[in-house]
């Protein structure tokens, strides 16, 4: 509600998200901010009524033809705020959302600079392995298990200061034309995964796990021995936009 960002609702289910908003509505209407909460809704499209699945779908796309390509969005980003460049380019290879970015982010600067990154980041795998570290990453409604990463970006990473949520949205929202689409950038990497990946491996590298009867009982992605290398190739594609 405070950061414009209200991505993070359209990834809950029909009833939960209906509950979330009767709350935030509550809220917003104590805090006088009931107005900008309206246009928050307007902005991603969320009604009360449950729609169907093709209705997400419709959605996304004008909403994509509405505010454009997001690879033209993380180059305004780029440019106009280089302090962001490099986790503008780690958020689009994680597909990660925004709080577990910022996260990660931090938390290879801080384990770097104690001589400790190695028990973050498994350098023979190549990943992040975010579930060593439960209360930052296995939330209860939000989880995130590993992220393949290469050793470049955690050394480049490792060298710059921190960042926080807020400072990231307020820096973006300085330029008035600017608006946040971290949301939109973890659609685009799922999207485009699925020319290298399945979808059960992209649902488990961004830290979903269904409840069907496969993905509780069956899927192991210890098994995938050529994961982290299509993971690699689309990596290679994905820098070379931006």
């Amino acid at each position: 509600m405070f950061s414009g960002d209200a991505s993070v609702l359209l990834e809950l289910s029909d009833s939960v998200r209906r509950m979330v908003m009767s709350a935030l509505s509550n809220l917003a209407k104590y805090l006088g901010i009931y107005k900008e909460w309206k246009m928050l809704m307007e902005g991603y499209d969320l009604k009360w009524s449950s729609s169907k699945a093709e209705d997400f779908i419709l959605s996304r796309m004008a909403n994509s033809q509405k505010e454009g390509n997001v690879i033209e969005w993380i180059k305004e980003v780029k440019l106009k705020i280089p302090k962001l460049s490099l986790f503008m380019d780690f958020i689009l290879i994680s597909g990660l959302r925004l709080r577990e970015a910022v996260n990660s982010y931090n938390l290879i600067i801080d384990l770097t600079r104690q001589g400790r990154i190695n028990e973050y980041y498994n350098s023979r795998n190549e990943a992040l392995e975010h579930y060593k570290f439960k209360e930052l990453f296995i939330r209860k409604t939000k989880k995130v298990f590993i992220t393949f990463i290469p050793r470049n970006f955690i050394d480049e990473i490792s060298s710059q200061q921190k960042l926080t949520e807020y400072q990231i949205n307020n820096l973006i929202r300085r330029d008035k034309r600017m608006k946040s689409r971290f949301g939109d950038i973890r659609e685009y990497w799922a999207t485009f995964m699925t020319k290298w990946l399945t979808q059960p491996e992209i649902d488990f590298l961004q830290g979903r796990v269904s409840s069907t009867v496969f993905m509780r009982n069956y899927f192991n992605p210890a098994l995938i021995t050529d994961l982290k290398e299509r993971v690699f190739k689309a990596i290679k594609k994905l820098e070379a936009l931006t």
